[in-house]
C-alpha cells in the first residue's frame, strides 16, 4: 500500500482534466473586440502575451487552423476582451470560453488613465498577469460535428485484461472510453469536454492512477473485460464502482 501512495503521488500531478486554460494549447482570437470602438491595438498586445504564455494562437476562421484542432475544435479555448464601462477608469474583461461556450477564466484589469489607447492597454496589461501559462494535456481526437470519436481500446495491457469496448455503464451513469495515447484514456459523457476521470498507465499492467472530475486521485483497474474504480468516501473509506461494456 505504501508503494502505491508513492506512486500515486508521483504520477497524479500530470493527469488534468480540461477545465483550465492552461490545459490548452490553442487559442482562437477574434480579428475585432467588438465592445471596443477602436483597437487600440490591443489585439496586437494580446495576442503577444499570450504567445509569450506559450499558448498559439489563431484567427475564429478555420480555414487555416492545425489538423488536430481543425479536426475537433474542442482542442480550442475562444477569447474575447470586454469593455467594462466606467467614468473614471479604464476597465476591460478577458473572458476565455471552451467548444462548448462554457466560461473557463474571466481576468479583469483596470487602469486610472483615463486616456483611451493608453489606459486601455495598461487595464489589459494587468489583466493578462492573470492568465496562467500554458500546460496543454493531450489533445482530444478527431471528432464529427462536435462529438469525440471512440478510438481503439488500451494497446499497453494484455488481452486477456484489457477490455474491447468502448461503451461503459454502472447502471446510473454511460460513459465513453477515449483514448487520448498510449498512456492515457478519459471516460466521459458523449460529447462532453470534462471527463468523468481520466485514467494513467503506472508501472503494474492493467493498474491506473485516475483522476475523477471532484479532483479526488484513486486507482482503477481492468476486470473481466470492465473498468472498476476505487470512489472514495468520506470515511476514508473506498467502495468498488464498475462499468461493464454495453
Amino acid at each position: 500500500m505504501k508503494k502505491l501512495s508513492t506512486l500515486m503521488l508521483a504520477v497524479c500531478s500530470t493527469i488534468v482534466f480540461a477545465q483550465k486554460i492552461s490545459d490548452y494549447k490553442y487559442v482562437a482570437v477574434p480579428e475585432k473586440f467588438e465592445t471596443f470602438k477602436e483597437d487600440y491595438d490591443l489585439k496586437n498586445f494580446f495576442t503577444k502575451a499570450l504567445t509569450g504564455k506559450k499558448y498559439v494562437v489563431l484567427p475564429i476562421i478555420k480555414d487555416n487552423w492545425p489538423a488536430d484542432a481543425k479536426m475537433n475544435y474542442c482542442n480550442v479555448v475562444t477569447a474575447d476582451i470586454l469593455n467594462e464601462k466606467s467614468l473614471f477608469k479604464n476597465k476591460l474583461i478577458i473572458q476565455f470560453k471552451d467548444c462548448n461556450n462554457n466560461l473557463i477564466l474571466e481576468a479583469k484589469g483596470s487602469s486610472n488613465i483615463k486616456e483611451l489607447e493608453e489606459g486601455a492597454q495598461d487595464a489589459l496589461k494587468q489583466a493578462v498577469t492573470k492568465i496562467p501559462i500554458s500546460n496543454p494535456v493531450a489533445l482530444l481526437p478527431a471528432s464529427t460535428n462536435g462529438q469525440s470519436t471512440s478510438p481503439e481500446p488500451v494497446v499497453t495491457v494484455t488481452s486477456t485484461a484489457a477490455p474491447e469496448a468502448n461503451n461503459y455503464t454502472n447502471g446510473k451513469l454511460d460513459l465513453q472510453k477515449i483514448q487520448i495515447d498510449a498512456n492515457q484514456f478519459i471516460l466521459a459523457k458523449s460529447g462532453s469536454s470534462v471527463p468523468f476521470a481520466v485514467f494513467k498507465t503506472t508501472s503494474k499492467n492493467s493498474v491506473f492512477i485516475v483522476k475523477l472530475a471532484d479532483g479526488n486521485t484513486t486507482i482503477g483497474y481492468f476486470e473481466n473485460g470492465s473498468i472498476v474504480l476505487d470512489i472514495p468516501q468520506t470515511d476514508g473509506r473506498y467502495s468498488k464502482e464498475v462499468f461493464t461494456a454495453k
